[in-house]
Protein backbone atom coordinates (compact mmCIF):
# COMPACT_ATOMS: atom_id res chain seq x y z
CA UNK A 1 0.00 0.00 0.00
CA UNK A 2 1.13 3.52 -0.82
CA UNK A 3 -0.35 6.31 1.31
CA UNK A 4 -0.25 9.73 -0.33
CA UNK A 5 -1.28 12.99 1.33
CA UNK A 6 -2.09 16.08 -0.73
CA UNK A 7 -1.41 19.32 1.11
CA UNK A 8 -0.69 22.99 0.58
CA UNK A 9 0.47 25.85 2.73
CA UNK A 10 -2.74 27.77 1.99
CA UNK A 11 -6.23 27.20 0.68
CA UNK A 12 -7.29 27.70 -2.92
CA UNK A 13 -4.14 26.35 -4.58
CA UNK A 14 -5.74 23.28 -6.20
CA UNK A 15 -5.24 20.65 -3.51
CA UNK A 16 -8.70 19.13 -3.95
CA UNK A 17 -8.32 19.21 -7.73
CA UNK A 18 -5.18 17.09 -7.49
CA UNK A 19 -6.57 14.70 -4.86
CA UNK A 20 -9.82 13.92 -6.69
CA UNK A 21 -8.28 13.55 -10.13
CA UNK A 22 -5.38 11.43 -8.87
CA UNK A 23 -7.69 9.08 -6.98
CA UNK A 24 -10.02 8.68 -9.96
CA UNK A 25 -7.23 8.05 -12.49
CA UNK A 26 -5.52 5.45 -10.29
CA UNK A 27 -8.81 3.68 -9.59
CA UNK A 28 -8.99 2.71 -13.26
CA UNK A 29 -6.39 -0.02 -12.61
CA UNK A 30 -5.77 -0.05 -8.85
CA UNK A 31 -7.81 -0.38 -5.68
CA UNK A 32 -7.94 3.15 -4.24
CA UNK A 33 -9.37 4.85 -1.18
CA UNK A 34 -9.93 8.63 -1.07
CA UNK A 35 -10.20 10.23 2.38
CA UNK A 36 -11.17 13.87 2.86
CA UNK A 37 -9.39 15.07 6.00
CA UNK A 38 -10.18 18.74 5.37
CA UNK A 39 -12.85 18.33 8.03
CA UNK A 40 -13.70 22.02 8.45
CA UNK A 41 -14.94 22.25 4.86
CA UNK A 42 -14.74 18.90 3.04
CA UNK A 43 -15.60 19.14 -0.66
CA UNK A 44 -14.19 16.10 -2.47
CA UNK A 45 -17.64 14.47 -2.27
CA UNK A 46 -18.95 17.11 -4.70
CA UNK A 47 -17.05 15.44 -7.56
CA UNK A 48 -18.38 11.91 -7.20
CA UNK A 49 -21.69 10.03 -6.96
CA UNK A 50 -21.00 8.47 -3.56
CA UNK A 51 -23.08 5.69 -2.06
CA UNK A 52 -22.72 6.34 1.66
CA UNK A 53 -23.18 3.23 3.78
CA UNK A 54 -21.85 4.14 7.23
CA UNK A 55 -21.85 7.10 9.59
CA UNK A 56 -20.64 7.53 13.14
CA UNK A 57 -20.27 10.35 15.62
CA UNK A 58 -16.87 11.57 16.76
CA UNK A 59 -16.96 12.22 20.50
CA UNK A 60 -14.60 13.57 23.11
CA UNK A 61 -15.10 13.21 26.86
CA UNK A 62 -16.29 16.44 28.42
CA UNK A 63 -15.56 17.00 32.14
CA UNK A 64 -18.58 17.66 34.34
CA UNK A 65 -17.98 19.07 37.82
CA UNK A 66 -19.97 17.81 40.82
CA UNK A 67 -20.19 21.03 42.84
CA UNK A 68 -21.26 19.13 45.95
CA UNK A 69 -17.96 17.24 45.95
CA UNK A 70 -15.61 19.85 44.40
CA UNK A 71 -13.49 21.75 46.96
CA UNK A 72 -12.33 24.31 44.36
CA UNK A 73 -8.68 23.49 44.96
CA UNK A 74 -7.76 24.49 41.40
CA UNK A 75 -5.66 21.41 40.58
CA UNK A 76 -7.71 20.78 37.43
CA UNK A 77 -7.18 24.38 36.30
CA UNK A 78 -3.41 24.05 36.79
CA UNK A 79 -3.11 20.83 34.80
CA UNK A 80 -5.27 21.92 31.84
CA UNK A 81 -2.93 22.84 28.97
CA UNK A 82 -5.72 24.33 26.86
CA UNK A 83 -7.12 26.96 29.24
CA UNK A 84 -10.46 25.16 29.22
CA UNK A 85 -11.07 25.45 32.98
CA UNK A 86 -11.18 28.44 35.30
CA UNK A 87 -11.81 28.81 38.99
CA UNK A 88 -14.39 31.27 40.32
CA UNK A 89 -15.57 31.84 43.85
CA UNK A 90 -18.63 29.80 42.94
CA UNK A 91 -16.61 26.83 41.64
CA UNK A 92 -14.91 25.52 38.51
CA UNK A 93 -16.20 26.46 35.06
CA UNK A 94 -15.43 24.45 31.91
CA UNK A 95 -15.20 26.07 28.47
CA UNK A 96 -16.50 23.31 26.21
CA UNK A 97 -15.11 24.83 23.02
CA UNK A 98 -11.55 24.78 24.40
CA UNK A 99 -11.65 21.33 25.98
CA UNK A 100 -9.78 18.61 24.05
CA UNK A 101 -11.08 15.75 26.20
CA UNK A 102 -7.61 14.66 27.38
CA UNK A 103 -8.83 13.55 30.82
CA UNK A 104 -5.99 15.16 32.79
CA UNK A 105 -8.37 17.11 35.03
CA UNK A 106 -10.16 13.96 36.12
CA UNK A 107 -6.86 12.24 36.87
CA UNK A 108 -5.59 14.96 39.22
CA UNK A 109 -8.85 15.74 41.05
CA UNK A 110 -8.24 14.84 44.72
CA UNK A 111 -11.95 14.43 45.57
CA UNK A 112 -13.13 12.61 42.39
CA UNK A 113 -15.47 15.52 41.71
CA UNK A 114 -15.05 15.26 37.94
CA UNK A 115 -17.04 12.92 35.77
CA UNK A 116 -16.75 12.65 31.96
CA UNK A 117 -19.60 12.49 29.46
CA UNK A 118 -19.36 12.12 25.67
CA UNK A 119 -19.72 15.28 23.58
CA UNK A 120 -20.01 15.11 19.80
CA UNK A 121 -17.57 17.29 17.85
CA UNK A 122 -18.22 15.88 14.39
CA UNK A 123 -18.83 12.74 12.38
CA UNK A 124 -17.33 10.27 9.94
CA UNK A 125 -19.05 9.15 6.72
CA UNK A 126 -17.90 6.20 4.61
CA UNK A 127 -19.07 4.90 1.25
CA UNK A 128 -18.18 3.73 -2.24
CA UNK A 129 -17.69 5.64 -5.46
CA UNK A 130 -17.09 2.54 -7.58
CA UNK A 131 -15.98 -1.05 -7.11
CA UNK A 132 -12.35 0.12 -7.09
CA UNK A 133 -12.70 3.50 -5.38
CA UNK A 134 -13.76 3.75 -1.73
CA UNK A 135 -14.46 7.03 0.03
CA UNK A 136 -14.40 8.51 3.51
CA UNK A 137 -14.83 11.99 4.92
CA UNK A 138 -14.69 13.74 8.27
CA UNK A 139 -17.03 16.60 9.16
CA UNK A 140 -16.28 18.92 12.07
CA UNK A 141 -19.27 20.45 13.83
CA UNK A 142 -19.70 24.18 13.32
CA UNK A 143 -18.12 26.13 16.15
CA UNK A 144 -15.54 23.51 17.13
CA UNK A 145 -11.98 24.80 17.23
CA UNK A 146 -9.95 21.70 16.30
CA UNK A 147 -10.56 18.85 13.90
CA UNK A 148 -7.62 16.71 15.05
CA UNK A 149 -9.76 14.06 16.75
CA UNK A 150 -12.08 13.84 13.72
CA UNK A 151 -9.08 13.32 11.43
CA UNK A 152 -7.59 10.76 13.80
CA UNK A 153 -10.83 8.79 13.84
CA UNK A 154 -11.19 9.02 10.06
CA UNK A 155 -7.72 7.55 9.57
CA UNK A 156 -8.70 4.52 11.62
CA UNK A 157 -10.78 3.55 8.58
CA UNK A 158 -7.84 3.44 6.17
CA UNK A 159 -8.51 0.43 3.96
CA UNK A 160 -5.57 -1.90 4.48
CA UNK A 161 -6.51 -3.83 1.36
CA UNK A 162 -6.19 -0.75 -0.89
CA UNK A 163 -3.26 -0.36 -3.27
CA UNK A 164 -3.26 3.41 -2.82
CA UNK A 165 -4.77 5.71 -0.18
CA UNK A 166 -5.12 9.38 -1.14
CA UNK A 167 -5.73 11.83 1.70
CA UNK A 168 -6.89 15.37 1.00
CA UNK A 169 -5.32 17.22 3.95
CA UNK A 170 -6.48 20.55 5.40
CA UNK A 171 -4.74 23.71 4.14
CA UNK A 172 -2.01 25.34 6.19
CA UNK A 173 0.57 23.83 8.52
CA UNK A 174 -1.31 23.57 11.83
CA UNK A 175 -2.07 20.56 14.05
CA UNK A 176 -4.83 19.11 11.78
CA UNK A 177 -2.35 19.04 8.88
CA UNK A 178 0.26 17.26 11.00
CA UNK A 179 -2.32 14.67 12.06
CA UNK A 180 -3.42 14.19 8.43
CA UNK A 181 0.07 13.42 7.12
CA UNK A 182 1.29 11.40 10.09
CA UNK A 183 2.18 7.91 8.87
CA UNK A 184 2.02 8.84 5.18
CA UNK A 185 4.50 7.43 2.67
CA UNK A 186 4.52 10.50 0.43
CA UNK A 187 3.22 14.06 0.29
CA UNK A 188 2.32 16.12 -2.74
CA UNK A 189 2.77 19.84 -2.09
CA UNK A 190 0.36 21.82 -4.26
CA UNK A 191 1.28 25.45 -4.76
CA UNK A 192 0.72 28.38 -7.07
CA UNK A 193 3.46 30.49 -8.72
CA UNK A 194 3.13 33.64 -6.63
CA UNK A 195 5.23 35.11 -3.79
CA UNK A 196 2.47 34.12 -1.34
CA UNK A 197 2.39 30.60 -2.77
CA UNK A 198 6.15 30.29 -2.36
CA UNK A 199 6.03 31.55 1.23
CA UNK A 200 3.37 29.03 2.21
CA UNK A 201 5.15 26.25 0.29
CA UNK A 202 8.29 26.85 2.37
CA UNK A 203 6.30 26.37 5.58
CA UNK A 204 4.76 23.15 4.27
CA UNK A 205 8.20 21.86 3.31
CA UNK A 206 9.44 22.50 6.84
CA UNK A 207 6.64 20.32 8.21
CA UNK A 208 7.18 17.35 5.89
CA UNK A 209 10.95 17.49 6.37
CA UNK A 210 10.56 17.53 10.14
CA UNK A 211 8.34 14.45 9.81
CA UNK A 212 10.77 12.88 7.32
CA UNK A 213 8.16 12.25 4.64
CA UNK A 214 9.29 12.22 0.98
CA UNK A 215 7.62 14.93 -1.07
CA UNK A 216 7.32 16.58 -4.47
CA UNK A 217 5.65 19.72 -5.82
CA UNK A 218 2.77 20.32 -8.20
CA UNK A 219 2.53 23.87 -9.53
CA UNK A 220 -1.05 24.85 -10.33
CA UNK A 221 -1.77 27.75 -12.70
CA UNK A 222 1.95 27.64 -13.47
CA UNK A 223 1.93 30.04 -16.43
CA UNK A 224 1.35 33.32 -14.61
CA UNK A 225 4.93 34.55 -14.90
CA UNK A 226 6.53 33.94 -11.46
CA UNK A 227 9.56 31.61 -11.46
CA UNK A 228 10.18 31.53 -7.69
CA UNK A 229 8.78 28.00 -7.34
CA UNK A 230 11.14 26.68 -10.00
CA UNK A 231 14.14 28.25 -8.24
CA UNK A 232 13.00 26.89 -4.88
CA UNK A 233 12.75 23.39 -6.38
CA UNK A 234 16.32 23.62 -7.68
CA UNK A 235 17.66 24.96 -4.38
CA UNK A 236 15.99 22.34 -2.19
CA UNK A 237 16.13 19.35 -4.53
CA UNK A 238 12.39 18.80 -4.15
CA UNK A 239 11.23 17.75 -7.63
CA UNK A 240 8.31 19.27 -9.50
CA UNK A 241 5.96 16.42 -10.41
CA UNK A 242 3.63 18.35 -12.63
CA UNK A 243 2.63 21.77 -13.88
CA UNK A 244 -1.07 22.42 -14.39
CA UNK A 245 -1.73 25.46 -16.63
CA UNK A 246 -4.01 28.38 -15.94
CA UNK A 247 -6.79 26.93 -18.09
CA UNK A 248 -10.32 28.25 -18.50
CA UNK A 249 -11.44 24.77 -19.56
CA UNK A 250 -10.09 23.14 -16.40
CA UNK A 251 -11.54 25.92 -14.22
CA UNK A 252 -14.96 25.54 -15.87
CA UNK A 253 -14.98 21.78 -15.34
CA UNK A 254 -14.01 22.26 -11.69
CA UNK A 255 -16.80 24.79 -11.15
CA UNK A 256 -19.27 22.23 -12.51
CA UNK A 257 -18.01 19.50 -10.17
CA UNK A 258 -16.34 17.55 -12.98
CA UNK A 259 -12.91 15.93 -13.12
CA UNK A 260 -10.71 17.33 -15.86
CA UNK A 261 -8.87 14.01 -16.23
CA UNK A 262 -12.19 12.45 -17.21
CA UNK A 263 -13.09 15.12 -19.77
CA UNK A 264 -9.59 15.79 -21.13
CA UNK A 265 -8.07 12.34 -21.89
CA UNK A 266 -4.45 13.52 -22.25
CA UNK A 267 -4.40 14.40 -18.55
CA UNK A 268 -5.07 10.79 -17.56
CA UNK A 269 -1.70 9.79 -19.02
CA UNK A 270 -0.04 12.76 -17.34
CA UNK A 271 -1.37 11.71 -13.93
CA UNK A 272 -0.35 8.10 -14.58
CA UNK A 273 3.18 9.23 -15.37
CA UNK A 274 3.12 11.40 -12.26
CA UNK A 275 2.24 8.36 -10.15
CA UNK A 276 5.16 6.43 -11.66
CA UNK A 277 7.46 9.23 -10.48
CA UNK A 278 5.92 9.14 -7.01
CA UNK A 279 6.63 5.41 -6.67
CA UNK A 280 10.29 6.01 -7.49
CA UNK A 281 10.71 8.95 -5.09
CA UNK A 282 8.81 7.24 -2.25
CA UNK A 283 11.12 4.20 -2.19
Amino acid sequence: MLKIAILSGKGGTGKTTVATNLAWVLSKHLKVQLLDADVEEPDTHLFFPIRFSYEESVNILKPVIDKDVCINCGECVKVCQFGAMISFSGGIYVFDSLCKGCGACKMVCPTNAIDEVPRSIGKIRLGDISSSLKYGMGILNIGELSGVEVIRQLKRYIDESADVVVIDAPPGTSCPVVESIRGMDFTILVTEPTPFGLSDLKMAVEVVREMEIPSAIIVNRYDVGFDGIEEFSKQTGIPILNRIPFSKEIATLYSEGRLFTRDIPKWRMIFEEMFDKIKVIAK
